[in-house]
Formats: structure tokens, C-alpha cells, sequence
């Protein structure tokens, strides 16, 4: 076992580099949806008032109003498109995952480092950690709030599903709750793959909704 940092390393057995599954991604361009979304998120404001009305001798014009509508409607409709980009990231990396642990079924040197009855042993967590440390591109993603909001959705659910506290406040710490839950489910000490043992590819298989 390795130990760099104060994180600790699996040794896997051997030399070689261990080429992994691919990481298909399945993600949407935002421009696609966006002016459906838009729509949805204006009746988000216009339903529960989040444009408080304006004194009678402090008035705000009909055109104010409703650029002050519409910027809010934007700025929900953004915060739901960036949770969609994320669940979507977390989608793809548990299905990952999932083949990953397969393949490491069918290697006997890689077999062992899941098996939580040896010590040190890797997690489900530690593939989310392998993603970080090989520096994966993620065009703003964050790999933990994506996967703690897969965990939480099964599907993401339509923008009039949230509340706007949700979209401008909760999603994160419910994300991060989450993940960190889920993280847990394997008894410690859970111990890093090294990431210079393991190879493989990232395929952006994106289409427009």
C-alpha cells in the first residue's frame, strides 16, 4: 500500500496498465432546450410570486416587470440546466462504475481490491476519486454534486418538479449529502486506485434532444 499525501493506495498486482470501460457520456446541448425551459421556469415565477409587489408610491413599470420577471425566469431556467448537465454526468459515471466493477470481476489481479473483507480495498467511491485525479475534463462539473444527484434522481424530473429554493439553494447540499452517504456504504478505510495503473477512454456520445 502506498501512501502519498496522507491518501492511501491500493497496490495492485503487477506492472501493467489496466485499460477500463469507456466512459460514455450522454449529455445535451443546453441551447436545444432552453426556450422550453424558459417557458416552464416563467410559470415557476409568476406561481409562487417571487416578484414581490412594489408599493403603491413606489411603483414599478409593466416593461420593468416584466424584464425583472424574465431575468428570473433565466436564471431558474439556467440553475435547472446546469442540475440536468450534472445528473446527466452522474448517470453516465454509475453506469460506468458498474462496468468497471465487472471488469474488475473478471481480472484475478484487480478481483481482490473491491473486497471489503481485505485491507486496504478500494470502493465504489474510488472510481469518482480515479475520474478526479486523471484530471478528466468536466467543462464545470462537479463529479460528487453529479453523482449525489443521480443517487437522489432516478430520473431527472421536470423543472416544475422543484421549488425555486431547490434550484437556487438546496441542490448542492442535498447533492453533497448524498454522495457522501453513498461514499460511506463501504466500511473504512476505503484506499485510492492508483491512477497511473489505469487507462481508458472518455466518449462524448451527446445527440439534441
Amino acid at each position: 500500500m502506498d501512501i502519498v499525501g496522507g491518501r492511501k493506495f491500493v497496490e495492485v498486482p503487477g506492472g501493467k496498465t489496466h485499460e477500463l470501460p469507456p466512459l460514455l457520456l450522454r449529455t445535451t446541448p443546453r441551447a436545444k432546450r432552453m426556450e422550453k425551459v424558459v417557458g416552464m421556469a416563467t410559470n415557476i415565477v409568476e406561481t409562487e410570486d417571487m416578484i414581490p409587489l412594489a408599493p403603491l408610491d413606489d411603483a414599478v413599470s409593466e416593461p420593468d416587470s416584466g424584464r425583472r420577471k424574465l431575468d428570473l425566469a433565466l436564471h431558474l431556467a439556467d440553475q435547472y440546466l446546469g442540475f440536468i448537465g450534472h445528473w446527466r454526468w452522474g448517470d453516465s459515471i454509475l453506469e460506468w462504475i458498474r462496468q468497471c466493477e465487472i471488469t474488475f470481476g473478471n481480472r484475478i489481479e484487480l478481483r481482490n481490491l473491491l473486497h471489503t473483507q481485505i485491507w486496504p480495498h478500494a470502493g465504489r467511491s474510488s472510481f469518482v476519486t480515479l475520474l478526479q485525479d486523471k484530471e478528466v475534463p468536466t467543462q464545470g462539473v462537479a463529479l460528487e454534486k453529479a453523482v449525489g444527484l443521480r443517487l437522489t434522481f432516478r430520473q431527472p424530473p421536470p423543472i416544475s418538479c422543484f421549488s425555486n429554493q431547490f434550484l437556487f439553494y438546496l441542490n448542492d447540499s442535498v447533492a453533497s449529502s448524498a454522495y457522501q452517504t453513498w461514499a460511506k456504504m463501504n466500511p473504512d478505510p476505503v484506499s485510492s486506485l492508483p491512477p497511473e495503473r489505469f487507462t481508458f477512454q472518455v466518449v462524448d456520445l451527446s445527440t439534441p434532444d
